[in-house]
Protein backbone atom coordinates (compact mmCIF):
# COMPACT_ATOMS: atom_id res chain seq x y z
CA UNK A 1 0.00 0.00 0.00
CA UNK A 2 1.52 3.30 -0.38
CA UNK A 3 0.21 6.91 0.51
CA UNK A 4 0.19 10.31 -0.71
CA UNK A 5 0.09 13.33 1.92
CA UNK A 6 0.43 16.83 2.12
CA UNK A 7 1.70 18.09 5.85
CA UNK A 8 2.77 21.28 7.47
CA UNK A 9 5.43 21.02 10.00
CA UNK A 10 6.40 23.29 12.93
CA UNK A 11 8.39 23.44 15.47
CA UNK A 12 6.37 25.02 18.27
CA UNK A 13 2.77 22.57 19.40
CA UNK A 14 1.37 25.96 19.78
CA UNK A 15 1.82 27.23 16.83
CA UNK A 16 0.45 23.89 15.02
CA UNK A 17 -2.79 23.98 17.12
CA UNK A 18 -3.50 27.91 15.88
CA UNK A 19 -3.07 26.55 12.15
CA UNK A 20 -5.01 23.69 13.15
CA UNK A 21 -7.83 26.21 14.39
CA UNK A 22 -7.43 28.37 11.29
CA UNK A 23 -7.59 24.99 8.61
CA UNK A 24 -10.88 24.27 10.82
CA UNK A 25 -12.18 27.66 9.89
CA UNK A 26 -11.91 27.35 6.35
CA UNK A 27 -8.66 27.78 5.72
CA UNK A 28 -6.83 26.72 2.22
CA UNK A 29 -4.18 23.97 3.81
CA UNK A 30 -1.70 24.85 0.74
CA UNK A 31 -1.47 28.54 1.67
CA UNK A 32 -1.35 27.96 5.21
CA UNK A 33 1.54 25.10 4.47
CA UNK A 34 3.38 27.69 2.57
CA UNK A 35 3.24 30.05 4.93
CA UNK A 36 3.85 28.07 8.07
CA UNK A 37 6.07 25.31 7.10
CA UNK A 38 9.66 24.51 8.19
CA UNK A 39 9.65 21.41 5.51
CA UNK A 40 10.98 21.78 2.22
CA UNK A 41 7.76 20.67 0.91
CA UNK A 42 6.30 23.83 2.11
CA UNK A 43 7.20 25.61 -1.80
CA UNK A 44 4.27 22.81 -3.31
CA UNK A 45 1.77 23.16 -0.17
CA UNK A 46 3.12 21.02 1.94
CA UNK A 47 3.10 17.95 -1.06
CA UNK A 48 5.09 15.44 -0.01
CA UNK A 49 3.77 12.81 -2.80
CA UNK A 50 3.51 8.68 -2.70
CA UNK A 51 5.55 6.98 -0.03
CA UNK A 52 5.28 3.71 0.90
CA UNK A 53 6.13 1.89 4.10
CA UNK A 54 9.04 2.72 6.23
CA UNK A 55 9.36 5.41 4.10
CA UNK A 56 8.08 7.74 6.92
CA UNK A 57 8.77 8.02 10.80
CA UNK A 58 6.46 5.99 12.24
CA UNK A 59 4.22 8.25 14.14
CA UNK A 60 3.65 10.12 10.78
CA UNK A 61 3.03 6.69 8.69
CA UNK A 62 0.33 5.94 11.69
CA UNK A 63 -1.38 8.72 11.37
CA UNK A 64 -1.39 8.55 7.35
CA UNK A 65 -2.97 5.04 7.62
CA UNK A 66 -5.70 6.07 9.96
CA UNK A 67 -6.95 9.17 7.77
CA UNK A 68 -9.51 8.54 5.39
CA UNK A 69 -9.11 10.29 1.70
CA UNK A 70 -8.98 14.46 1.62
CA UNK A 71 -9.47 14.37 6.22
CA UNK A 72 -6.87 15.98 8.14
CA UNK A 73 -5.04 15.37 11.13
CA UNK A 74 -4.80 16.38 15.13
CA UNK A 75 -1.40 17.38 15.56
CA UNK A 76 1.01 14.64 15.51
CA UNK A 77 4.54 14.72 17.04
CA UNK A 78 7.79 13.74 15.75
CA UNK A 79 11.03 13.93 16.04
CA UNK A 80 11.58 16.77 13.24
CA UNK A 81 8.50 18.50 15.05
CA UNK A 82 4.42 18.83 14.98
CA UNK A 83 2.91 17.80 12.06
CA UNK A 84 -0.89 18.50 10.38
CA UNK A 85 -1.32 16.17 7.95
CA UNK A 86 -3.75 15.89 5.02
CA UNK A 87 -4.39 12.49 3.18
CA UNK A 88 -4.46 13.12 -0.27
CA UNK A 89 -4.60 9.55 -1.94
CA UNK A 90 -3.68 5.75 -1.24
CA UNK A 91 -2.88 2.87 -3.56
Amino acid sequence: MEYKASHILVKEKALAENVLKKLKSGANFRDLAREFSTCPSKNKGGDLGWFGPGKMVKPFEDAVKKLSHGSTSRVIRTSFGFHIIKKTGQR
